[in-house]
C-alpha cells in the first residue's frame, strides 16, 4: 500500500468517526455532472465518461445505505439533455438504459422513474419501465431515476394532472383554481409521497441547480463538490455528509 493510499484510508475513516452521532441526511438528490468533461481531460470519448459516471453509481448507493439515508435521486437525463445530437444522445440513452436494468438486477434498490417517459424514445421508455417494475419488493435504498425530467416540466405536469383530477371530479376551471393549495400540487409531484430531499450535492465545480427537484428544494442545503463525477470518491460523499451536519438547518423558521 502506498502512502497516499494509506494517507486515504485514515482520512476517510477519520470522516466517519466525525459522523457518528450526526444528524444525516434522510433523502439525498445527486446531479451527476461532469462526465463528459472528465472524458476530455483523458482524451476519450464522451461515451467512456458516461459509462464510468454510470459505473460510480452502486457505489453512492452503497455508501448512501451504509449512512442511513432512506431516498436517492439520481438525475441522469434532463429535458435540455434530450437536444443533444442523436450520435451523443443515443449511446447515452443505451448507457442509461443498461445502467437501470442493472441496478434492477442487482436486486438491492427500490426503483422509481421520475421524469416524463413521453419525452424518451419508445424503447427506452419499455426498458426503464420494466426494470422499475422488477424492483417492487427490494427493501434497500428507494432511489428515484431522473430520466427525461426538468423541473419546471415537473411542476407543469403536476398542475395539468391535477386539473384533470379536477375534471374527472366534475368541477369547473374556476372551482378547480379556488380549490388549489400547495398540498394539491405536491400530491402530483414525481416524488409524491417521499420525503423531500435534505441535501442536493452536485459534481464538477458547477454551482447552480438547473431545474433539479425545483419544488421540493426550498429548505434544501445545497453542496457543490469540485471534483467530476466519475471520479467521485467516498471522502468527497462523506465530506457532503459533513458539511449538511455542520449546518444549523432553519426549514424557512
Amino acid at each position: 500500500m502506498g502512502v497516499r493510499s494509506l494517507l486515504y484510508g485514515l482520512y476517510e475513516r477519520q470522516l466517519g468517526a466525525e459522523l457518528r452521532g450526526a444528524t444525516l441526511p434522510r433523502h439525498i438528490g445527486v446531479i451527476l455532472d461532469g462526465n463528459r468533461r472528465w472524458a476530455k481531460t483523458i482524451g476519450a470519448p464522451a461515451a467512456h465518461g458516461h459509462q464510468k459516471g454510470a459505473d460510480k453509481i452502486t457505489e453512492v448507493l452503497e455508501w448512501s445505505q451504509e449512512a442511513g439515508v432512506e431516498v436517492v435521486t439520481l438525475w441522469l437525463l434532463s429535458t435540455d439533455n434530450l437536444d443533444r445530437d442523436p450520435a451523443e444522445l443515443e449511446p447515452l440513452l443505451e448507457i442509461i438504459c443498461s445502467a437501470v436494468e442493472n441496478l434492477a438486477h442487482d436486486g438491492r434498490w427500490r426503483l422509481r422513474h421520475v421524469g416524463d417517459a413521453s419525452l424518451l424514445p419508445a424503447s427506452s421508455a419499455d426498458r426503464i419501465s420494466a426494470a422499475v417494475a422488477r424492483t417492487e419488493d427490494a427493501t434497500g435504498v428507494h432511489v428515484n431515476i431522473a430520466i427525461g425530467y426538468g423541473g419546471r416540466h415537473e411542476i407543469t405536469d403536476a398542475v395539468r394532472s391535477y386539473l384533470r383530477e379536477c375534471d374527472e371530479e366534475g368541477l369547473t376551471l374556476s372551482e378547480a383554481a379556488d380549490r388549489l393549495k400547495v398540498d394539491h400540487i405536491e400530491d402530483h409531484l414525481y416524488t409524491k409521497g417521499q420525503p423531500d430531499p435534505d441535501l442536493v450535492i452536485r459534481t464538477s465545480g458547477e454551482q447552480r441547480l438547473s431545474g433539479f427537484l425545483m419544488w421540493q428544494s426550498a429548505h434544501t442545503e445545497f453542496y457543490f463538490c469540485e471534483v467530476y463525477w466519475p471520479a467521485f470518491r467516498r471522502v468527497d460523499f462523506l465530506r457532503a455528509l459533513r458539511d449538511y451536519a455542520l449546518r444549523e438547518r432553519r426549514l424557512g423558521r
